[in-house]
């Protein structure tokens, strides 16, 4: 079935449901009755219920719907928000300089209004103490809970231990620039 909407004599059906051009009901009427009353208004005869029996058409300016109905559809995709996913990978031993450094990386991150995954790597022996991975992601979260909240709990993924931390609903995603500098 042909997703493209059918307008004025590209409609073959007997008769359809006509609705007006200010969205009164008129009837079901002959198609070439509903293709006289198009051309007397100056309007196209649309199909906008296809599937519906009989079908139902309407009298409508057909350009100007199309160019409404782009409109519609770019300011939804303005509105729209992009996820994106950053990771931060660390181990289990990690040195409290290097974790401060990491932490920094989450925060600005969360900052900025990204979402990001936490991944501990266990190597050999590690492996048998998940606890340490699980405690230092439970101060991760602790210490940059006033930017985000822990989307999903630490999980056991292999060799891996993997915990998604978002941002707040409420803060604002910061600019990747700062702001232009004052006119003078």
């Amino acid at each position: 079935m042909s997703s493209e909407t059918r307008i004025n004599e590209r409609i073959r059906v007997p008769e359809v449901r006509l609705v007006g051009p200010n969205g009164e009901q008129v009837g079901i009427v002959r198609i070439e009755d509903a293709l006289r009353l198009a051309q007397e208004a100056d309007l196209d005869l649309v199909e906008v219920a296809p599937q519906a029996r009989p079908p139902v058409a309407k009298l409508m300016d057909f350009g100007k719907f199309k160019y409404e109905s782009a409109q519609k559809a770019r300011e939804s995709r303005r509105n729209q928000q992009l996820t994106v996913i950053k990771e931060q990978k660390l181990r289990p031993k990690i040195d409290q300089h290097d974790y401060e450094t990491k932490k920094g990386h989450v925060s600005r991150f969360l900052a900025a209004g990204n979402k990001v995954k936490v991944t501990i790597m266990f190597r050999g022996r590690e492996q048998s103490r998940p606890e340490l991975g699980y405690r230092l992601l439970q101060k991760l979260a602790d210490d940059v809970t006033e930017l985000g909240f822990v989307e999903s709990s630490p999980k056991q993924d292999g060799r891996n231990m993997i915990m998604v931390l978002a941002p707040h609903k409420n803060v604002k995603p910061k600019a990747a620039k700062a702001e232009t500098a004052p006119e003078a």
